[in-house]
């Protein structure tokens, strides 16, 4: 970072802190609990705050659900909020460079492109003065958001990884419909083999839905960004973590380029023989996410590899259309046995993606009191379980959603959302992860086995009885499988712009983008041409040196990270 931007960032801040000093007497309140509630006098005064984040929110109601109604009466805070569409990164760099900053950002990896900007504060003096939740939350964990070796400022709330987690839930791996794996008798599902099998056998007997459409036996979606979950397989098959676009060594923290990995390789021949004898939707690489989610709720793809979040829109058409047989089970699918899924390899607190507040906020100080209710106790029991009384009841201690409710979140979850607003807020939120009780015994989330099992429909249930499983996550390999990453996850670490590895890995995305669909969709007595073109490609524009300063770069976060 430019000094002459930390000279702007630290004036700005100067002026804030004294313009809270002047206007706000009233010392923090705390509730029963121990957590620290906004002022109650001037601090509960209505403000709007305008909003940007790279993710997309597709039931975003304007703060006009139920929900978000709490919110703004409890903090006198309403967003006015943009989210993402098609490249969020382009959108970032604009904001970036016009200096038309909104009052919050959540920039994920691209905070580097605010901070060389100056376009927003470093909040350690913010959170320690006016944040007690937050800064209760993370604790020794701190250390955690500082933004790197060399400037240790926090730019960022840290949001998208949740405080401590025991992941109860599978939500990702290689997905089945339950009618497919039921009609081959549930058999095992372990390697593409396993999973291609089936699908094969199945399209074989059936390659027409019930109105006469052809049933997909895989589809991928690879529009614009979401090209990422087509090129994460490669690692995910071949037992690497998620660590974005690098595999880490984890004896040496040596970072690769994951597509040089020869096994990855292997991956993608497989996708490209899944094309060449059917089984691959021919428009993988050209629809566009609504009609893929559109495929989804049509019942025809008998086969994802997806994260839920992605198809979950699809799959709860399904759902409210009582086809529970054409919704999805999870599968650790690898390329051989020699591998495990990673689903379940947690990165632990990694501090990386936030909320920044700008420099031009109209008041930084109401921004983070904000922020700081929602990481209460009460803020995150009300964006997971919503209102008692409206959405969940207490009984002899224990909390639990009303039936009706219950019901309505399981099969019409995307209207339900938008109207009641539970977990629209999640990613705003220092928060618990699943398996964490709060301070009356009962769990932050609702991602908990009890709650899981009676959430089950009778296919669901009928599938994970024959697999001998509870749940889906005992089909998986469990996070004592794995050791902890000294480094957390790779791709949440936040570089300037105009770093070397940020410039090189943009050429290397785009020649990626390019050869990958090439080569999946080519004849297979094409696919080793092309891949060693693609290769060629990558080392010609730099990527062994791309490699060394990645790999300084994690190294320097767990340098930063051992100084707690």
């Amino acid at each position: 970072m430019k000094s002459g931007n930390k000279k702007i960032v630290a004036s700005v801040l100067s002026l804030v802190m004294i313009t809270a000093l002047v206007g706000c007497s009233n010392p923090f309140a705390t509730d029963s609990s121990g957590d620290h509630l906004p002022d109650s006098g001037d601090g509960k005064q209505p403000i709007t705050f305008t909003y940007f984040s790279e993710d997309s929110s597709t039931n975003w109601n304007n703060m006009n659900d139920e929900v978000g109604k709490v919110i703004k009466a409890k903090t006198g805070v309403t967003l006015s909020a943009e989210f993402a569409v098609g490249d969020p990164v382009q959108k970032l760099s604009l904001i970036a460079a016009t200096g038309n900053y909104p009052d919050l950002i959540a920039a994920k990896a691209d905070v580097g492109k605010l901070v060389d900007a100056g376009a927003i504060l470093d909040l350690t003096d913010l959170i320690n003065e006016h944040a007690p939740n937050i800064k209760k939350m993370l604790g020794d964990k701190i250390v955690r958001t500082k933004y790197s070796l060399d400037d240790q400022a926090i730019y960022a709330v840290p949001t998208w990884s949740a405080v401590d987690e025991k992941k109860i839930r599978a939500d990702a791996g290689f997905e089945l419909q339950h009618r497919v794996v039921k009609e081959a008798g549930y058999p095992e599902i372990r390697t593409v083999q396993d999973y291609e099998k089936v699908i094969q056998s199945y399209l074989s007997k059936h390659p027409l839905d019930e109105n006469g459409n052809k049933n997909i036996g895989m589809s991928l979606n690879a529009d614009d960004w979401h090209m990422y979950q087509v090129t994460n397989l490669g690692f995910q098959t071949t037992g690497g973590p998620d660590d974005g676009e690098y595999y880490i060594d984890q004896k040496t923290h040596q970072a690769t380029y994951h597509f040089r990995r020869p096994e990855e390789k292997e991956f993608f021949r497989w996708l490209n023989h899944m094309n060449a004898i059917g089984l691959l939707d021919p428009e993988s690489f050209v629809q566009k996410t609504d009609q893929f989610k559109a495929k989804v709720a049509s019942g025809r793809i008998l086969g994802l590899a997806d994260p839920e979040w992605d198809y979950g829109d699809g799959q709860n058409a399904l759902r409210a259309a009582s086809k529970f047989d054409q919704t999805y089970g999870h599968y650790p699918v690898t390329m051989s046995k020699e591998y495990k899924d990673t689903s379940f390899w947690l990165a632990g607190f990694d501090g990386g993606y936030g909320i920044s507040i700008s420099s031009t906020c109209k008041d930084p100080v109401r921004a983070i009191k904000f922020l700081d209710f929602l990481a209460s106790e009460e803020g995150q029991v009300l964006n997971n379980w919503g209102i008692e009384g409206k959405h969940y009841t207490v009984k002899n201690g224990k909390r639990s959603f009303i039936p009706e409710v219950q019901e309505r979140a399981n099969n019409d979850s995307a209207a339900f959302q938008k109207e009641a607003g539970l977990g629209l807020y999640w990613n705003m939120m220092v928060h618990y992860g699943d398996g964490i009780k709060d301070s009356t015994g009962n769990y932050f989330t609702r991602n908990y086995p009890e709650l899981l099992s009676l959430n089950y429909s009778n296919a669901e249930k009928e599938t994970l009885k024959a697999y001998k499983a509870k749940h889906w996550k005992d089909l998986f390999p469990t996070e004592e499988d794995f050791q902890p990453r000294a480094y957390g996850a790779a791709y949440t670490i936040s570089l300037p712009n105009d770093d070397p590895s940020m410039i090189l890995g943009a050429k290397m995305k785009d020649i990626t983008w390019k050869y990958i669909p090439e080569a999946v969709m080519s004849k297979p007595e094409d696919f080793d041409r092309i891949w060693d073109a693609y290769m060629a490609e990558l080392e010609k524009d730099g990527v062994q040196e791309m490699e060394k300063i990645y790999t300084q770069h994690i190294q320097d976060r767990i340098k930063l990270w051992s100084a707690q």
